[in-house]
Parts: C-alpha cells; structure tokens; sequence
C-alpha cells in the first residue's frame, strides 16, 4: 500500500479489520506510523532531529496489544519483532543481552528482503531451473559448457596476479533440429507434464550450524558459519525426487545465485534503521515495585537500565553491520496489575511518551470478534470443517452463548481475553471436528448445543481452571 495513502484515518480502519475495539491504541500507533511518513519527507536536519514517540500499551491479556502492533507493520511491509522483556537479564548474568532484540530485528528485515528479491527473479530463476531439468531429461540437447579451473585456489583467489587472460570462446550453438526438441521439453515442462516422473538430482546439503554454546555465543557461531561457508566447497549429494519438487529445488537454488547478497544487507540495515518495529512485551514484569519481602532481581531494575540505552538510541554491531536505534518504533506492553508505570526508572518512563489503556473486552466485544473481523473465528471453523465435507451454521443464540459463556468464565478465573473465546470453540466442537471425516452433513451451534456441552463445565470452577 503506498504510504501517502496511509492516513491516520485509513490506518485505523484497516486495523479495525481484525482488532475489535481499542480505538484509543489505534488511533495513537496511526499518528505515529504517519509521523515516520512525514519525517521521511522532511530534508536537511531537521530529519535526523525528529525521533520516533514511543508507546506503552497498558492493558490486559488478550485485548489486542500484539495484534494491533502486528497488523501496523504489516500494512507498511515494516520489519517487526516481538520479545518479552523477562527473557533478557542483567548484563554480567547468563541469560540474552538486550541487543539481540536489534539483531533479530535486522534477521527480520534480511528475510523480508530477500523474499521480495526472490520475488522479484522468480521468473528469471525458473527458467534457469528448466533449463537444468532439460539437461537431464534430454541429455542429447545439452550443450557442452565450459570446463572448472584446474587450479582450484587461483579460481578462488580470482586467479593469478598477472595471468593472461583466457580470450572467450564464442557460445555453443544448437543445430536446429535440436532447439526444437530443446524448445518441446521447455513447454512440456513448464506445462507440468512430467511433475510425477522421478528423477536423480545433485543438491546442496543444508549448512552445519556451528554452536559455541550459551546465548552469549550465539552471534559469533552464526559469523564463524558464514565464513566457513563462503570459503570450503559447498557439499553436495544425490538424490531422488519428482520432477515438480526438482523444479522448485532448482529454482530456489538459482534465485540464490541472482541475488546480490552486499546490497541485500544494506538494504535491510536500512529498513531496520528507519521503519522497523520492536514489540517489547511484559514491560509490568520488570517494573520495580515496592513488593514487600522483595529483594534484588536482576531481571528487573537492571533490565531496565540495559533495555534505556537501546530505546534512546545507540549503535549495535550485528553482523550484517552497525545498526542505528535511533529511529526504530518502540512500543511497549504489560498488563500493569500489580506494577504501575510509574514504577519503571524515570529515564526509561520518559522514552515512552505516549500511554495508552485498553480496556478489557466485554460479552458484546466476543460477539463481534467472533463474527466480524475479516479473520472471524467462526469463519474459520466453518472453512475448516467444510474441507471434511461437513457444513457448520451457528445461530444468534448459539453465539450469545458462547460469548455469554467466556465472559462468565473469565471473570471467574483468570481473564486471559479473547483467548478464551478459542478454548471455548475447540471444546464446543469437538465432538464434531473428532467425527468429521466420517459424518459429514449439517450440523447447527445453538444456544442448546453450546450449554450442553460447556454449561457442566462452567459451573464446575476446579474443572473449568484446567479444561477452560
């Protein structure tokens, strides 16, 4: 979606495609998804100034916190990340540092580079692939190519200084009665006529990860790997496949010669620098507080401290290249039951300008989430059962129930949100996602057929803490 059209108004309504409520947040992550397209038009100074306002979203669990964050960078292709504040400890303690979540991020923005690349040669890529797989099926048409360098060290060190070059030998050329085979296996192929017929091909074996063991030593295990792996000889090994899974292989492997891996990594560091989103979840659980009998944690107070200079900006070495935090979108999440804001360090507080509440999810919330939402959970059982030839309808009644039902249940346990809504349908129906294959037909949710099967297990408040 082009950018310019991304109002602050049209934002909101493509989330309110799958987010029921919370129009507080959404309006808040739109005025800053906006800002980012507004600083990029800025010029000179007065760019590098502008700094993204940060948000902290406080709410319970399963209100929409991931999901609006989620939805957000999808509609800009942005590279997005979630982590969990708890995972990370104190530096000097074993446990993740902080900057990993940079390193994930600029992980993030590679694959989404490279599958657009990948996108972008596919067709170039396929017909390398083709060209391969009529190299097997009709040998005689093969042309003889050029032969490897002897000396397998000059031809990795780009030969001999002072070498003469080789003059270059004019392209093979195909009689014409062979083209025309040639040309008939092309479109026999790409029409899928032998996509069952099994053949014998060479493929590159997976690379060997190194481990050094511990967190800690996970970046420099991922460089030695790569290092190694530009330098030895890929391995390869035979092996026995479909025509149509050759392709596919062949493709994958020629789309990965196309691409141009220096300027990939540039711009992904980029893209994690300048429209990348960081999801920083459980931030009430590294709160200090002024719990009674509390004594020192290093996965709060020092967490905080580690997570400040990230949030502010800084520099981190990754090993695509030093990325610049200074314009990535932080937001913030945590339930805050216990905690409050305000008990996170002042410095970090003020780096997360902008707080937002979401509101817990009422009984008419469940309804709507279950039948609106372009992702409607309803609709989702009635496409998967309707694979196993069995035609789900549920009734207003039926949905009251259901809604009615979770509410009830999360007001007496634990209120997990939405979430509810999912242990409450998988219950409901499964009976009928169990006998499907075999029964077939029609079978209706009414208010009857939905307390017939919950209503035991509601009441049953020790039950229902294990099976809801």
């Amino acid at each position: 979606m082009d950018p310019q059209e991304l109002t602050p108004k049209r934002i909101v309504a493509e989330l309110d495609k799958y987010i029921v409520g919370q129009a507080q947040a959404k309006r808040a992550v739109a005025v800053a998804l906006r800002n980012r397209y507004r600083r990029a038009r800025l010029s000179g100074e007065m760019r590098d100034e502008v700094i993204p306002k940060n948000i902290l979203m406080i709410g319970p669990t399963g209100v929409g916190k991931t999901e609006i964050a989620r939805r957000l960078s999808g509609l800009v292709g942005a590279p997005f990340i979630k982590v969990e504040a708890t995972k990370y400890t104190e530096v000097g303690y074993v446990g993740r540092d902080v900057d990993s979540m940079v390193r994930d991020l600029v992980e993030a923005a590679i694959r989404m580079v490279r599958a657009e690349r990948i996108e972008e040669t596919r067709a170039a890529a396929e017909a390398a692939a083709v060209e391969r797989l009529a190299d097997i099926i009709e040998p005689a048409t093969r042309v003889a190519g050029s032969s490897a360098p002897d000396n397998v060290l000059s031809a990795l060190l780009g030969g001999q200084r002072g070498a003469r070059p080789m003059p270059e030998a004019p392209p093979p050329q195909r009689s014409e009665e062979l083209e025309n085979r040639r040309e008939r296996v092309r479109q026999e192929l790409r029409s899928g006529f032998y996509d069952v017929r099994m053949i014998e091909i060479d493929v590159e074996e997976p690379q060997t990860v190194i481990t050094l063991g511990g967190p800690q030593m996970e970046e420099m295990g991922g460089n030695m790997s790569e290092l190694l792996g530009s330098i030895m000889p890929k391995k390869r090994s035979k092996k026995r496949v479909t025509v149509a899974d050759a392709k596919a292989i062949f493709t994958q492997e020629e789309a990965a010669k196309l691409l141009d891996n220096e300027s990939l990594k540039r711009e992904a560091v980029r893209r994690a620098e300048e429209d990348g989103i960081i999801f920083i979840d459980e931030m009430d659980k590294i709160a200090g507080g002024n719990r009674v009998g509390a004594g020192p944690d290093v996965s709060r107070e020092g967490v905080q401290r580690d997570i400040l200079p990230i949030v502010e900006g800084s520099t981190v070495i990754t090993k695509h290249g030093p990325v610049k935090t200074d314009h990535v979108l932080f937001i913030g999440a945590g339930a805050f039951h216990i905690s409050k804001p305000s008990d996170l360090i002042p410095e970090l507080q003020g780096r997360f300008p902008i707080r937002v509440e979401l509101a817990s999810l009422t009984k008419d919330d469940f309804k709507t989430i279950l039948t609106q939402p372009k992702n409607a959970l309803i609709e989702q059982y009635r496409q998967l059962l309707a694979t196993d030839d069995v035609k789900l309808t549920f009734t207003d009644d039926g949905i009251d129930a259901i809604a009615r039902l979770a509410t009830l249940v999360n007001e007496q346990t634990e209120n997990i949100g939405a979430r509810r809504l999912h242990t409450m349908l998988e219950k409901a129906l499964e009976g009928v996602s169990f006998e499907a294959p075999e029964r077939g037909g029609s079978v209706v949710v009414d208010a009857a057929y939905v307390e017939e099967r919950l209503a035991d297990i509601v009441k049953d408040q020790d039950l229902s803490q294990y099976i809801l």
